[in-house]
C-alpha cells in the first residue's frame, strides 16, 4: 500500500482548448469521464490540505487556442484551480521546462507526484518522462488522462485507446508506475 498523503497532485493542461473539435478530427477522445474522477482527486487534495499544482499550457502559436488571451486558454470549470493553488504556465510539453516546478517541489521536500491530465501521449507522456529522470516517485492515474484517436507513421489510424495503451506501456515501470483512480483512493 503506496501513503499518497504527502504527494504532489500535477494537473497537466486541462484547459477548454481541449474539446476544440480539430483534436477529434481522427476519431473520439477515450476516458469521457477523466475531469470528473480529476475532480474528485481535486477534493480529497484539497480537503487533505495536500499540495496542488495546475499546468497551464500558454502555446506561442498565433492560431492555436491554447494561446493566452483565448478562451481555450483557460481551464475547465470542473478541475478549475482555487486562488490558493499555484499555477504554473508552461509553452513546451513538459511541466518542468521553463517552469519553477522542480523547485518548487525540491523547496517544499516533495518526492512523490500524482499526474493526471491531457494529452496523455503529448504533455503528460513528457512531463512522467521527465520527473522520472529527475528521481521523483511519480504515479500516472490512467482514467484521470486522456488522449484522441491519431495515425501512427506508417499512416494506420490508431484509436484514442490505442494511442492511451502506448503511452503508459511506454511509462510504467521505468518512469512511474500507472495506477487507476480507484486503487488511488483506495490506498489513500
Amino acid at each position: 500500500m503506496t501513503d499518497f498523503s504527502k504527494a504532489a497532485l500535477i494537473v497537466i493542461d486541462v484547459q477548454k482548448a481541449i474539446d476544440a473539435p480539430h483534436h477529434a478530427d481522427e476519431g473520439p477522445r477515450n476516458h469521457p469521464q477523466a475531469e470528473a474522477r480529476i475532480a474528485r482527486l481535486l477534493t480529497i487534495w484539497r480537503d487533505g490540505g495536500r499540495p496542488i499544482f495546475h499546468v497551464r499550457h500558454d502555446s506561442t502559436f498565433e492560431a492555436s487556442s491554447y494561446r493566452p488571451g483565448q478562451a481555450g486558454n483557460t481551464f475547465k470549470d470542473e478541475v478549475a484551480p482555487l486562488s490558493s493553488e499555484r499555477v504554473l504556465p508552461k509553452t513546451t510539453n513538459s511541466a518542468f521546462i521553463g517552469t519553477d516546478l522542480e523547485r518548487l517541489l525540491r523547496d517544499a521536500g516533495i518526492g512523490s507526484l500524482v499526474i493526471v491530465g491531457v494529452a496523455t501521449n503529448n504533455s503528460v507522456e513528457a512531463t512522467v518522462r521527465m520527473a522520472g529522470n529527475l528521481g521523483f516517485e511519480t504515479y500516472l492515474v490512467e482514467d484521470c488522462c486522456f488522449t484522441f484517436a491519431r495515425r501512427d507513421y506508417e499512416g494506420r489510424l490508431r484509436t484514442a485507446e490505442e494511442v492511451q495503451a502506448m503511452s503508459l506501456a511506454n511509462l510504467d515501470g521505468e518512469y512511474c508506475t500507472v495506477i487507476n483512480s480507484a486503487r488511488l483512493v483506495a490506498d489513500d
